[in-house]
């Protein structure tokens, strides 16, 4: 499957989270992102260094600049299971937009056609690395990174295109 590009509509998903009362919860990105401009983000698993040390930090630190122009959600999105996605979700104190969504069985990520085989590294399928600015479910920005690489799907380069 081609992978998502700008003008394509986002297909939907269900997705897991916890909410603020503890309870797994279940998601349809529809739900989330009807109506609104969202950021959809994806790292190829939690707790990985780029993952924890860059990626994440830089949406939580310019979470208040991208609601200020007009950005309703910032959903973090990565294929492990919700309890995985909540306990990394707990080191970060400090934030308080970025969703964090689980794709337990990258079914999402197919979706998109950006999943990622990292079999060989002993992890299975994962997703790339990417941002969309998603618009009322229409993609506006697609910023997709190539294998290991973080240089086109940071916080500044989606602020760079509001």
């Amino acid at each position: 499957m081609a992978p998502i590009a700008v003008g394509d509509v986002i297909p939907d998903g269900n997705l897991a989270f916890f909410d603020e009362d503890d309870k797994l919860q279940t998601v349809s990105i529809y739900s989330l992102a009807a109506g609104k401009k969202v950021v959809l983000f994806a790292v190829p698993g939690a707790f990985t260094p780029t993952c924890s040390m860059k990626h994440v930090p830089g949406f939580i630190e310019k979470a208040e600049e991208l609601k200020s122009k007009g950005v309703d959600e910032i959903l973090c999105l990565s294929v492990n299971d919700p309890f995985v996605m909540k306990a990394w979700a707990k080191t970060y104190p400090e934030n308080k937009h970025v969703k964090f969504l689980a794709d337990g069985s990258a079914t999402y990520t197919q979706a998109l056609g950006l999943e990622l085989d990292l079999s060989e590294k002993g992890l299975g399928t994962r997703s790339r690395r990417f941002a969309l600015l998603v618009d009322d479910l229409k993609v506006k920005v697609a910023n997709i990174e190539s294998g290991g690489e973080f240089t086109v799907s940071g916080a500044d380069e989606i602020l760079s295109a509001l």
